[in-house]
Parts: C-alpha cells; sequence; structure tokens
C-alpha cells in the first residue's frame, strides 16, 4: 500500500513539474517572439511596429514566471530583463527609426545573454552578426535580417551561432 502511494506521489510530482516547465517555456516564447516582432519591424523600417514589439516585449517580460527557474537562472533573468526594460522601454514611444536601432543594439545584446542562460527557446534561434555595425542580434530563421540597416541592407552579415532548442 505504501508504495502506491509512494508512485502516485512520484507520478503527481512529475506531471506538475512538466506542466510548470511547459507553462515557463510557452510564458519565454512569448517573449522571445515579442523580441523577434521588434527585430523584424526594424528590419523593414516599421518604426510604428518596433514599438508595438517592444511593448509586447515588456509585458513578456512583466509577466514571466520567474520563481519558476532555477535560483542561478532568476538571477540572471533579473540582470537581463533590467536591461531589457531600460533599453526597451524608449523604443515604445521613439519616432525615430535611427534611435530605435541605437536602444536596440542593447536589448539584442542582453536577449543573446537571457536565452543562452535560460535555455527555454522552443525553436533553434539563429545569433547573427553584422560587421558594419559589430553589432549581433537574435533571429527566428538562418537567412540574415539586419534590424540595424533595414532595407538599405537587410542581408548584411552572417549567421555566428545557432542555439538549439530545448
Amino acid at each position: 500500500m505504501k508504495r502506491i502511494f509512494l508512485m502516485i506521489a512520484v507520478c503527481s510530482v512529475t506531471i506538475f513539474a512538466a506542466k510548470a516547465q511547459s507553462a515557463t517555456q510557452t510564458a519565454f516564447g512569448k517573449t522571445l517572439q515579442a523580441y523577434f516582432e521588434t527585430k523584424n519591424a526594424l528590419a523593414t523600417d516599421n518604426v510604428a511596429k518596433a514599438g508595438a514589439g517592444a511593448k509586447n516585449l515588456l509585458a513578456g517580460l512583466a509577466a514571466f514566471p520567474v520563481k519558476t527557474l532555477p535560483a542561478t537562472q532568476q538571477a540572471e533573468w533579473k540582470k537581463q530583463s533590467d536591461e531589457l526594460k531600460k533599453y526597451a522601454t524608449p523604443i515604445v514611444a521613439e519616432k525615430d527609426l535611427k534611435a530605435q536601432r541605437k536602444s536596440f543594439e542593447n536589448v539584442s545584446s542582453a536577449m543573446i545573454k537571457l536565452v543562452k542562460a535560460v535555455n527555454l527557446n522552443s525553436n533553434e534561434v539563429y545569433v547573427q552578426y553584422c560587421p558594419m555595425v559589430k553589432r549581433s542580434w537574435l533571429n527566428e530563421v538562418e537567412a540574415v535580417q539586419n534590424p540595424f540597416y533595414g532595407s538599405k541592407m537587410y542581408d548584411c552579415g552572417e549567421v555566428t551561432e545557432t542555439i538549439a532548442k530545448k
């Protein structure tokens, strides 16, 4: 009888942990998608969509269930999300594409560190680099889409790393 209760308890804990992991991964996916929305808008020179994407990114950061992460990942989340909030906030209201791109440099730097630290991406993510601005960003597809030059040099850059899906 004790074995049965023990087995039920172990199964319950396993199922609960899997559901929590799934919810955390889903929340991270929404945050990462908002980053991609911002990147894609900048790559197509769309100021309004970049602002909307940055707003969604801030909402995703605020809604993320940080307490579900292990302690070391929580610390890294705190550090990088503070950076993301600091630099994504100006993108929301900014009407100048050049200024949005300048803020996005720091957003990308923090997001790259965050994706590597928490390892919750459900698809491969590509780190891309532009030698003209000497900056990296994340992309959801392997084909280069440069958010720093947009239509002027849309495909300028290269894939420097692939972050495997979880």
